[in-house]
């Protein structure tokens, strides 16, 4: 239906929305109840009740704002479009919507949620519980009106869908992102006695724990902090130096590498994080295969000299290369042959060509892998449990000073700070050396030039050092798989399936098929949660990149770098800020299956916005434009023109949203419970009771699942293609930006 033939559709849609939150819906969320359950009670007078009862009824009179709020946008309503319909409804929207959410945010579960309030304005006599159904749709629908009503005044060009879903989205990415995380932040400068204090922070972080240079001068450890910046830079130049050879491999070194580089490359993002780690203790632990053959060969004792810096280096760049390769296998695709071309015309040999016209143009590139090694480095929880020993992080020093037992949420807050410190500082180092600089080397127009072989000492010298580095991480790899099959690694090498039976048993009982394995509920639990967050996030993020690549407004820039915060945002600080943020009203979701759907969603939030603004970039304007002059409204552009384009970009974001949330492990390491145990905090468990088999034989079992369904979203959508001419290279282009 036309926006332009019913101006007032959505206005009155958002209305009707409005009052059925207030009306037919429970207003408060009931623990331990869903929305539905609570349906039969809200005309009652218990917590279920809709929200005009509770104001009318329960002493809740600050309801009566987004009544209030409603009442002027129906007045607004009647109004024909222009700015005098715009002045009423942003006047109802932002009343109603400001109203309910600054007293959501101020009376909480026991009154007053600030204590100068209660001297103030008195004690309340009644209290309120965290938001319901029917409360997040009311204020859903004045947020939307108010954005409506913006729009009516001109802003956003008088679209109300961009009006909308720029609010929106901004609205969503404050809540969840910005909020959550200054919320946590907030917590460093607060002391013993809950007062405000900047010594507080600085009493907390300027530890000889966090900064101290014993190891420098002879002492047995470094700081938390050097440990962990030490880290991150040895990791992100491994990385990205392994990952640029295994793309030159794979690009400019014959076909033949090409699918093994492939398959590669996808293993870490299907593999739980420490199964690296898990494969790297069976060969160089004090049981591994590496030791004992010391002992009996040498008679050197086994030791536990493989824990701390060196494994976790090592695990790391095992389990990050591929990313870095994925990365710069783009960047090396998008390189335009006819600039080598050009350069060899000149006279100049493939060495002079490489140096000064290929390798210049994977500056971007090099930049971005470096940026993401140094940033996967940090937050990576899973490695430096299983082998760091007695080597700490930041990342792990967080965790256990939530869940140990001092529970000191302001020095997890403090190492917090470092961590982000430390992220943002090297994406605005990276941001500052790239510049404005172009690197465009894809456009509309056809190249169908040859890509230059790789000089022979370029290739000899990759070969000679990527190779090596394949065969050893397959072998990492095997062993990963072969602890699930053996009774007990380095005592007893009995093949058995025993730990699959433990994790996977199915057994039948009296009432029909028992899921008797262990494993079982944290698997569906896993498979749910991801399936809800994976199409809503990529959802989502494609929307903003839409926002970003085909709109312009004010704000934008703000916009943009709330929606790829998440990106610099260590998935261990995302976690304890969710705690922290989400525990009391309005928002009570600590302990629900939501909070991690949620965490799932705008932690990998960034890479929808990422896949869609590339695709984007390759979408002609006049697509859109050709659409909108035929009386489409922008909504209709989007989701009928637009959106069958960007299937290849959708799938990606669907595929990668899906498989980092069934792995990831350092962002809701915090969020689990009982009832919504994962599948990495499952496998992280049995790591910690030493049971390393169960461990990799659930690993085993979630490689194989992801495996399938990559391989049959690959089979079904196929790969881009461009029309290059094929010789050493025909694989699909990727503008390096």
């Amino acid at each position: 239906m036309s926006a332009a033939r019913h101006p007032r559709t959505a206005v009155w849609a958002c209305l009707v929305a409005g009052l059925v939150g207030y009306l037919f819906l429970p207003w408060y969320a009931i623990q331990d109840t869903s929305w539905y359950e609570a349906l039969p009670h809200v005309f009652g007078s218990a917590e279920g009740a809709n929200g005009l009862l509770q104001a009318a009824t329960q002493g809740r009179r600050w309801l009566f704002i987004g009544l209030v709020g409603l009442a002027l946008c129906a007045v607004g309503a009647l109004q024909p479009p222009g700015r005098a319909q715009g002045r009423w409804l942003l006047a109802g929207g932002g009343l109603g919507f400001v109203g309910l959410a600054a007293s959501g945010f101020l009376i909480g579960a026991r009154g007053w949620s600030v204590a100068a309030f209660n001297s103030s304005f008195g004690e309340l006599a009644v209290n309120q519980f965290g938001i319901g159904a029917g409360g997040f749709i009311a204020l859903a629908a004045l947020l939307l009106l108010a954005a409506f009503g913006l729009a009516r005044l001109g802003f956003f060009k008088g679209d109300l869908f961009v009006a909308g879903a720029v609010v929106g989205c901004g609205t969503i990415m404050a809540l969840f992102i910005a909020y959550p995380v200054s919320k946590a932040l907030a917590g460093a400068f607060i002391d013993e006695d809950g007062g405000w204090s900047i010594a507080a922070l600085v009493a907390r972080v300027g530890t000889e724990r966090i900064w101290g240079l014993g190891c420098l001068a002879g002492g047995t450890r470094c700081g938390v902090a050097w440990n962990t910046l030490f880290l991150a830079l040895l990791t992100a130049a491994g990385t990205t130096f392994l990952g640029t050879l295994m793309a030159l491999m794979a690009e400019r070194g014959g076909k033949r590498w090409q699918g093994p580089l492939r398959v590669l490359a996808l293993l870490p993002i299907i593999t739980p994080p420490f199964v690296v780690g898990l494969g790297l203790i069976l060969l160089f632990g004090r049981a591994g295969v590496v030791n004992q053959l010391l002992e009996s060969w040498f008679g050197i004792e086994p030791t536990r000299w493989f824990y701390g810096m060196p494994g976790v280096l090592v695990a790391q760049l095992f389990a990050f290369t591929p990313i870095a390769f994925m990365i710069m296998r783009g960047v090396v695709q998008g390189i335009a042959p006819s600039l080598e071309e050009a350069a060899q015309m000149l006279r100049a040999d493939r060495r002079r060509t490489f140096l000064t016209v290929t390798l210049p143009l994977l500056k971007p590139g090099l930049a971005n892998a470096f940026l993401v090694g140094f940033i996967e480095s940090i937050a990576d929880f899973g490695n430096p449990v299983v082998v760091g020993g007695q080597f700490s992080v930041l990342s792990t020093d967080i965790f256990f000073a939530i869940v140990g037992a001092q529970y000191d949420q302001g020095r997890a807050a403090s190492l917090a700070w470092v961590l982000m410190l430390f992220a943002l500082g090297v994406f605005a180092l990276q941001r500052g050396l790239l510049g404005k600089q172009n690197y465009t080397t894809v456009s509309g127009k056809g190249d169908a030039g040859i890509a230059m072989p790789l000089p022979d000492g370029v290739r000899r010298t990759i070969y000679s050092i990527a190779f090596p580095w394949i065969v050893f991480t397959v072998v990492v790899y095997l062993f990963a798989f072969a602890g699930g099959f053996v009774q007990t690694w380095g005592r007893d090498y009995t093949l058995t399936l025993n730990h699959f039976k433990t994790a996977f048993a199915l057994e039948w009982g009296q009432f029909g098929l028992v899921w008797a394995g262990t494993a079982w509920n944290s698997l569906i639990t896993t498979l749910k949660l991801a399936g809800i967050s994976a199409p809503i996030t990529a959802g989502l993020g494609l929307l903003i990149a839409w926002l970003l690549a085909r709109n312009e407004f004010k704000g934008q820039g703000a916009f943009e770098f709330a929606a790829l915060l998440a990106f610099a945002i260590p998935g261990t600080v995302l976690g304890v800020s969710y705690i922290l943020a989400f525990n009391v009203p309005p928002f009570e979701l600590t302990g629900t299956g939501l909070i991690i759907v949620l965490c799932f969603m705008f932690r990998n939030l960034p890479v929808g916005v990422r896949a869609g603004t590339a695709a984007f970039k390759q979408l002609d304007r006049s697509l859109d434009e050709a659409s909108l002059m035929l009386r489409a409204s922008t909504a209709q552009t989007l989701f009928k023109v637009v959106l069958p384009l960007l299937k290849p970009a959708l799938v990606a974001a669907l595929v990668y949203s899906f498989v980092r949330a069934m792995t990831t492990v350092s962002a809701v390491i915090f969020l689990v419970t009982a009832e919504n145990e994962l599948a990495t905090t499952y496998i992280i468990g049995r790591v910690g009771n030493g049971d390393y088999g169960v461990a990799l034989a659930y690993c085993t079992v979630l490689i194989v699942l992801m495996s399938a369904a990559i391989a049959l979203i690959q089979f079904v959508v196929g790969e881009r293609k461009l029309g290059r001419r094929k010789a050493g290279v025909a694989t699909p282009a990727v503008a390096a930006h």
